[in-house]
C-alpha cells in the first residue's frame, strides 16, 4: 500500500502537515501542540481520537507523544474512517454532498434543521463555493478537526440509558459506531443498571405505595398516600415500605441486556448495516426489541407484584413465592397481565419518544450554536416531562396489568380477562378507576430522575468513561 504513487503523495502531505504542527521541532506531537497548531491554522480543539491517540494505545513507545510515524499511522485509520462516512452521506454517490444530504443525515437522527443551519454546516467546509462538500474538502476539514457533529448528538442526547424512573418501557438509546467498538456502550449500560439500582431503591416505597392503591383503591374505601402509607407501616413495619423492590432491582440487567442486544439484532434484520435509524424505525425497532425483553423476563414482573403486595410472613423469600405460584396456579400464572403490559409498550415507547425528540429538536435548533451538549437541567427536564407524558398514555393497561397479576393472590376477587377488568372498573369507578396510585407514581419521577442520573455520572467515571 505504502508503495503507490496516491501513498506517497499522502504521506508527503502529512509529512509537511507534522512538521508545521511540531512548534517545538523536536519529531514529536503532544496534545498541546496539536491545540495551538489547529488554532494557528483556523481551525479548533483537535478531534478527540487525535487526543486520545497521544495515549498508550496510540502512543508506541509510551512516551506521550506521537513521532512522525505514529502520527502518520493515526491520520491512515482516520482517514480510511472519514471515507466511510463520507459515502454514507453521500446519498446519491455523486462524490459531492450537499445542503439537501446534511439535512437527510441529521433527519436520520430524528433532528429537524433548517436550509440555513444546513448552509452554515456546509459554508464551513466549502472552500471553493461550489455549495457542494467533495471528499478532499470534507478530509481536509474533518483530517484533525472534530467529526461529532452527529455523534455528539448521540451521545448527549441519551435519556433511556440515563434517566430511570422505574419503567423499563423506553426505546433504547442509540450508540454510535465508536461507542460499540471500544466497550463505551456496555459500560454505559452498567452504569445505568447501577444507576437504576440506587434510585429505584431510593424510590420504593412511593413504588409500593403506587402497586398498593392501583390493586386496593376504590370508591368505598377512599384510600389516599398518607393512608395507604400508614396502613402499610401498621402491617409490617418501616422494613415493609421496601417490599418487593429485591426483585425491582434484580431484573433490571437483564432486561436492559436483553433489550439491547434485541434492538441491535432487529435493526440489522430489518434495516441491513444502516447505522442511524429515523425516528419512526427506532420506534418499531425500540417497541419489538422492548416487547422481546418483557416476553423474556415477564415471570419476574408477577413476582415483583406479588412480593410488593405480600403480607407479613406471607412467603419465605422469592423463590418460595414463585413455587407457591407454580403449585397453586400453575405455569400460566407468571404470564398474566403479559397482554396489556405488552400493548402498554406502543403508547409509552411511542409518546414518550415523539415528545423527547421534539423537545430535543427544539432545543438543538434554537441554542445548540458551539456544541450539542444540552446540559443535566434541560436533559434532565426532558426526560422528565416525556417519560411522564408517557406514563399518562399508557397508565390505564399498566394498572389493568397489576390487577391482573395480583387477583389470583386476593380472596374474593373475580379472575376477569383484560376486557372484562377494564369493563368492570369503568362500570364501579368510571374513567378515574383508570389512574389510580397515579398520584404517587408522579411524586417519584423527579427524586428519581435526580438520583438516576447523580449516580449514572459517578459510575462513568468509576467505570473510566469519559465525559467529552
Amino acid at each position: 500500500m505504502r508503495g503507490g504513487p496516491g501513498d506517497a503523495e499522502r504521506r508527503e502531505r502529512w509529512g509537511r502537515l507534522f512538521e508545521e504542527l511540531d512548534s517545538n521541532k523536536d519529531g514529536r506531537l503532544d496534545v498541546h501542540e496539536l491545540r495551538q497548531g489547529l488554532a494557528r491554522l483556523g481551525g479548533g480543539s483537535p478531534d478527540r481520537g487525535a487526543q486520545q491517540g497521544i495515549s498508550p494505545e496510540g502512543d508506541a513507545d509510551s512516551d506521550g507523544g506521537l513521532d512522525l510515524e505514529e502520527f502518520i499511522l493515526y491520520l491512515q485509520e482516520r482517514e480510511q474512517r472519514l471515507l466511510l462516512l463520507f459515502h454514507s452521506l453521500d446519498r446519491n454517490q455523486d462524490g459531492h454532498i450537499d445542503v439537501s444530504e446534511i439535512q437527510q443525515s441529521f433527519r436520520a437522527l430524528g433532528i429537524s434543521i433548517s436550509l440555513e443551519q444546513a448552509e452554515k454546516i456546509l459554508h464551513s467546509m466549502d472552500r471553493d463555493d461550489t455549495m457542494t462538500i467533495d471528499w478532499q474538502e470534507w478530509r481536509d476539514h474533518f483530517l484533525l478537526h472534530s467529526l461529532e457533529n452527529v455523534e455528539d448528538v448521540l451521545y448527549f442526547w441519551k435519556h433511556s440509558t440515563v434517566l430511570d424512573i422505574g419503567e423499563c418501557l423506553t426505546v433504547p438509546d442509540e450508540f454510535s459506531e465508536q461507542e460499540k467498538l471500544t466497550g463505551v456502550s456496555w459500560k454505559q449500560l452498567v452504569a445505568g443498571a447501577m444507576a437504576g439500582a440506587v434510585s429505584r431503591t431510593g424510590t420504593a416505597p412511593l413504588d409500593r405505595l403506587k402497586v398498593f392503591m392501583q390493586v386496593h383503591a376504590s370508591k368505598t374505601n377512599r384510600l389516599n398516600i398518607l393512608g395507604g402509607l400508614w396502613s402499610m407501616i401498621q402491617e409490617g413495619g418501616v422494613r415493609s415500605l421496601w417490599r418487593g423492590n429485591g426483585i425491582n432491582v434484580l431484573k433490571i440487567a437483564p432486561e436492559s441486556a436483553i433489550k439491547f442486544m434485541a434492538y441491535e439484532q432487529i435493526k440489522r434484520a430489518i434495516w441491513g448495516q444502516q447505522e442511524t435509524l429515523h425516528v419512526q424505525e427506532r420506534f418499531v425497532a425500540g417497541s419489538l426489541a422492548g416487547a422481546t425483553a418483557q416476553t423474556i423476563i415477564y415471570p419476574m414482573e408477577v413476582l415483583k407484584t406479588r412480593l410488593t403486595l405480600r403480607r407479613t410472613g406471607q412467603y419465605k423469600g422469592l423463590l418460595d413465592c414463585a413455587w407457591r405460584i407454580l403449585e397453586r396456579e400453575g405455569p400460566r400464572a407468571f404470564y398474566r397481565g403479559y397482554l396489556p403490559n405488552v400493548l402498554g409498550i406502543i403508547p409509552y415507547a411511542g409518546i414518550d419518544l415523539a415528545v423527547y425528540e421534539t423537545l430535543k429538536n427544539r432545543w438543538l435548533q434554537q441554542y445548540s450554536h458551539d456544541s450539542a451538549d444540552p446540559g443535566i437541567l434541560v436533559l434532565l427536564a426532558c426526560g422528565t416531562i416525556s417519560s411522564t407524558c408517557g406514563q399518562i398514555a399508557s397508565y390505564p393497561l399498566a394498572l389493568v396489568r397489576t390487577r391482573m397479576q395480583a387477583q389470583a393472590s386476593i380472596e374474593g376477587a373475580p379472575q376477569l380477562s383484560m376486557l372484562g377488568l377494564l369493563r368492570h372498573i369503568l362500570s364501579q369507578e368510571g374513567v378515574r378507576g383508570l389512574y389510580r396510585g397515579i398520584a404517587p407514581n408522579f411524586m417519584k419521577v423527579i427524586p428519581a430522575v435526580s438520583i438516576s442520573y447523580v449516580v449514572y455520572e459517578n459510575m462513568k467515571q468509576a467505570l473510566g468513561v469519559t465525559s467529552r
